[in-house]
């Protein structure tokens, strides 16, 4: 079973779809951020725990706007790289007022 898409410029606009609710896009831009601060935490201070606590935080928000607001299955299970490249794209076009929040 091959995958659907074949490039990350082909992915994100399906992504995007995934992502169409306002507040799933809240909640994941939250999740990143948080996991953000706790990766470096985890980094400055060499804990492994602080290292998967930022995985798990981060994508705990992200399945929550999944679940409650979009009602779909996220991405990452089918497409895990293209997935966690995009919610850094998503983020950064928050964060630069690219997408609304």
């Amino acid at each position: 079973m091959g995958s659907r898409y074949t490039s990350f410029k082909d992915f994100y606009p399906f992504y995007l779809s995934e992502h169409a609710d306002r507040n799933s896009r809240r909640l994941h831009f939250i999740g990143t951020s948080l996991g953000l601060v706790i990766f470096i935490a985890g980094v400055i201070t060499q804990s492994g725990w602080l290292l998967v606590a930022a995985f798990v935080a981060g994508y705990a928000f992200a399945f929550s706007g999944h679940y409650l607001f979009e009602k779909n299955h996220p991405a990452t299970f089918k497409y895990p790289l293209y997935s966690f490249a995009a919610d850094w794209v998503m983020w950064k076009d928050i964060l630069t007022g690219r997408m609304r929040f």
